[in-house]
């Protein structure tokens, strides 16, 4: 449930589920994400969902703070349609060359390389947002002998399709970009596709991942196929 719902700048209402990050707390914000959208309210342009928390911009012209407001504590949320939530595998290369962090999480985790990624490919994860970059996914829950700290020093460039994990969740890299993640992989999958107008995620909130080790062979042919 919304704990507190409040003003953010001049057109848009922070709703604030806790502060918690977990997939009982997230469920909850999908559930709103997705009854605002199917009620079309008028004058909302934009939803932004989040760990545990969901921004609604409004138009000005149109509506207001307040009649937004009661229109979201009114919703009743039981009654919007469930999600289309996905079960989806995702392909990963973890090659020397792709996995150029390997050697620092071994340290930090204390774990080899070989348990790392068995610990890494059993786990299945869950979208609780995307963001950062276009269609980038925020996978969890990664256990706890599998947290490391982000990068001391950020990479300028992180190539396009990289894997990493960061504390508590996984992620993967939709377009070239700095970033601080510990990356262990590659996927060749397209996970974010630009010229599809609508949907263009493969992986939403809600969706369940589970990522498929792959060889760099499999890596190399796999768009080919």
């Amino acid at each position: 449930m919304i704990k507190n719902i409040s003003n953010l700048g001049d057109a848009a209402l922070y709703c604030d589920f806790g502060t918690e990050v977990n997939k009982q707390i997230n469920s909850e914000v999908i559930k709103y994400f997705n009854a605002i959208k199917e009620k079309n309210i008028e004058g909302i342009n934009n939803l932004t969902p989040s760990y545990n928390k969901l921004i609604i911009s409004y138009d000005l012209r149109v509506t207001n703070f307040k009649e937004i407001k009661d229109k979201v504590e009114k919703l009743n949320v039981k009654e919007a349609l469930k999600t289309n939530s996905k079960n989806l595998e995702i392909p990963v290369c973890c090659d020397a060359s792709f996995s150029l962090d390997m050697e620092r999480l071994e340290k930090k985790l204390s774990l080899t390389r070989e348990k790392i990624l068995e610990n890494f490919f059993n786990k299945e994860f869950f979208c609780y947002m995307t963001g950062f970059i276009a269609g980038m996914p925020f996978l969890g829950d990664l256990g706890e002998n599998m947290r490391a700290q982000r990068l001391e020093t950020p990479r300028v460039k992180v190539p396009k399709g990289s894997v990493g994990i960061t504390e508590q969740f996984a992620d993967i890299y939709t377009f070239e970009s700095p970033g601080g993640w510990n990356i262990i992989g590659n996927t060749p999958l397209e996970v974010f596709d630009s010229s599809k107008e609508k949907d263009p995620n493969l992986i939403n909130p809600g969706d369940t991942v589970k990522f498929k080790q792959i060889t760099l062979e499999e890596y190399n042919n796999y768009n080919e196929q």
